[in-house]
Order: structure tokens, then C-alpha cells, then sequence
């Protein structure tokens, strides 16, 4: 090691000032030099202290931008495999122009026969089991809105089914949810029910009665359902309790697309069987729409939870000098115009549809 030399003072004592050379202890110099020094170490801890500052800050965005990432990510990969698998098939039965055809995964209809069906409640244990279910499910419908499960946004043209609340009418609306017609129940509550004692009837898949065990099979078979059947015995009874229903004032609901398309917003070309019970009974069809905005909550599946806004439109009369065959045709087409206009409006875009031959034409 080198040896530290120390300045010895004239007292001779190492550490001492000499007060006869400095005349006061350190030179005015010395002084200036350490404020200098002390103004210079608080400068730079300033200095310190702002980056330090800065880089908690931009660490502070760095993980709450990780942490938005990840966030997003995983409502991406929450997202119900199922639905997203029925939404492919959508694409593809949209590009295909399979309308009618089911996107869901339903298990193999079990054939409905006349002894498994009372279509106009006459026995008993029918019309009690029909009670109950209605009162439960106006309970379950109204807590539903409560609660943000279902969102009913709005409901546009009332007066419109006011028009023909007195009268058998066929209702149409678009199909895309398996528990789409609780929003029209919503809406007519305050005409149906314990205030008229009238009932929106439901027609439904045959499997759709047949299949469900417990107490979804229950709600099916007991809420005013008019399941359809392959059985020719049993549509012919089918027919002729549409026939008695719309003959006393009862309002029937008819999904004219047929198949449920998960969240499908445009309207779908409508099936000209649906229109045959108003053409033979000479009854208005009420279409109603069904419009679907995303709300700002994620359901369980992954998805938004849609906004439902119902849009109820004039009431459509078979032509008195047309024929039965005539009148389906027009009351067809009359429906499928009126839908068309109201998604048009509502979205504010031309309705097309991504098929196979509007891509060809398009080349």
C-alpha cells in the first residue's frame, strides 16, 4: 500500500487548523466551493428522484397495458367453444343458402303421436300444469329484465298489436335465440295474462316437445305450445286446434325462418308453410323484428349480452279474392319486405347476404 501523507499544521498537531495563515478558518473559496458542492448533490438528487418518478410511472402503464392485454386475452379465450363453433356454421350455411337449416347440435327428434299431445288443454292435469307454468314463467321472464340477463331496450309500434288485439292472429319474428319469444312475452304482458286471460300460444320443433326431460321438458309441453309433428294423425289435429284458436281471438306465435341461427341479426328468407294457417283462417299476420345491439356486460358464454330492441309492425290481411295457395305467397313476401325495411333502418345498411352466388357474381 502507498502511504497516505497528512498535512501537519505550523501547531505541529495533524487535524488542526492553522488560524494565523487562514485568518478564519477555511478561505472564502473553500466556502463557496461546498455550497457549489452541496447546490450541485441536491441538484442531482432531485434529478434522481424525478427519473425515478418517471420510471415508476412507465413501468406503472407498462403493467396496467400487460395487464389490459391479458385481460382482453382472456375474455378472447373464454369464449364458449360451442358458440363459436355454431357460429362458423352460420358463415357456411349462410354462404350456402341452407336458411331453414338447424346451426345447433340437436339430439334426434323422438316422434310426437297423437296420444302424447293435448293440444287444447281439455283434460284437467293439462290446464292445471298449464297454470302453474304460465304464472312461473311470468315470474322468470320479469326477473330475467330484472336482473340484466335479458335487456329489453325498447319496444317500437304497441299500437300496432293494439289494432288487433280483439282478433286470431298469426305472429312471425326472427329466430335466433332459443328463448327469443321471452321479449314478446315481455312486451304483451300488459294485454295477456292475468289482465285478459289470454295467452300467446308457441309453435314449436317437434323435438323440442319430445326430447326434454324434467323441468325444460315441462316448460315445453305446458306453455301454450303447439308442437309440429312428422305424424300425419297428429298435424291433422294439429291443424285443427290452429283452427279453433284463431277462431277465438287467440294470438299464435310462427317462426317462419324455421331453424334458430344463434345472434343472427339479418332477416332470413321466410318459409311460405308458415303463412298457411292466416291464409286459410283469413286472419292478419303481425310481423314482428327483433333488432341487437352488444351491451358493454360479457354473458357467460364469452359474448356480449345483447340489447333487445322489439319492433312491431302493421298487421298484414290475406287478399279477399286471392286464393289460399295466393295469399301465402303475398303474406310471405309482405313479411319478409317489412323485416327487411326495419333491419335496414335500424342498422343503417343495405341487407346482403354472403352467399356462394352474390361472391360468384361479384368476380
Amino acid at each position: 500500500m502507498s502511504e497516505e501523507k497528512v498535512n501537519v499544521p505550523a501547531s505541529g498537531k495533524p487535524g488542526e487548523e492553522n488560524l494565523n495563515q487562514s485568518g478564519a478558518g477555511k478561505s472564502a473559496e473553500e466556502k463557496s466551493s461546498q455550497c457549489d458542492s452541496g447546490r450541485t448533490g441536491a441538484a442531482k438528487s432531485e434529478e434522481i428522484q424525478k427519473a425515478s418518478a418517471e420510471n415508476t410511472e412507465k413501468s406503472c402503464d407498462s403493467v396496467n397495458q400487460k395487464t389490459a392485454e391479458q385481460s382482453a386475452s382472456a375474455l378472447e379465450v373464454q369464449k364458449d367453444p360451442g358458440r363459436l363453433a355454431v357460429l362458423e356454421r352460420i358463415k357456411e350455411y349462410e354462404r350456402k343458402g341452407w336458411w331453414t337449416k338447424d346451426v345447433e347440435e340437436d339430439p334426434p327428434t323422438i316422434p310426437l303421436t297423437l296420444d302424447k299431445v293435448d293440444y287444447l288443454n281439455k283434460k284437467l292435469k293439462n290446464r292445471i300444469l298449464t297454470w302453474f307454468v304460465n304464472r312461473t314463467a311470468v315470474k322468470f321472464i320479469n326477473n330475467l329484465v330484472k336482473n340484466g340477463q335479458m335487456v329489453i331496450k325498447g319496444i317500437e309500434g304497441i299500437e300496432n298489436y293494439e289494432a288487433v288485439q280483439d282478433k286470431g292472429v298469426v305472429i312471425t319474428c326472427n329466430h335466433f335465440n332459443p328463448f327469443d319469444n321471452f321479449a314478446i312475452h315481455y312486451a304483451l304482458f300488459p294485454y295477456m295474462y292475468n289482465r285478459t286471460g289470454r295467452v300467446l300460444y308457441k309453435v314449436i320443433r317437434e323435438g323440442n316437445y319430445t326430447n326434454f326431460p324434467g323441468i325444460y321438458g315441462l316448460f315445453f309441453r305446458h306453455c301454450n305450445t303447439l308442437p309440429l309433428s312428422a305424424n300425419f294423425s297428429t298435424m291433422k289435429k294439429f291443424m285443427e286446434a290452429v283452427k279453433v284458436l284463431l277462431a277465438r281471438g287467440e294470438k299464435i306465435l310462427v317462426y317462419a325462418e324455421q331453424g334458430m341461427w344463434w345472434n343472427y341479426r339479418k332477416p332470413r328468407p321466410l318459409t311460405v308453410g308458415a303463412f298457411k294457417f292466416a291464409a286459410e283462417n283469413r286472419v292478419p299476420v303481425l310481423p314482428m323484428f327483433i333488432t341487437m345491439t352488444d351491451s358493454d356486460r360479457i354473458g357467460e358464454d364469452g359474448f356480449p349480452i345483447q340489447e333487445y330492441t322489439l319492433h312491431i309492425m302493421p298487421a298484414i290481411y290475406p287478399e279477399a279474392e286471392a286464393t289460399v295457395k295466393q295469399n301465402m305467397t303475398l303474406l310471405r313476401d309482405k313479411n319478409y319486405a317489412a323485416w327487411k325495411d326495419c333491419y335496414e333502418k335500424f342498422y343503417g345498411i343495405p341487407l346482403v347476404y354472403e352467399t356462394e352466388e352474390s361472391s360468384a357474381k361479384e368476380v
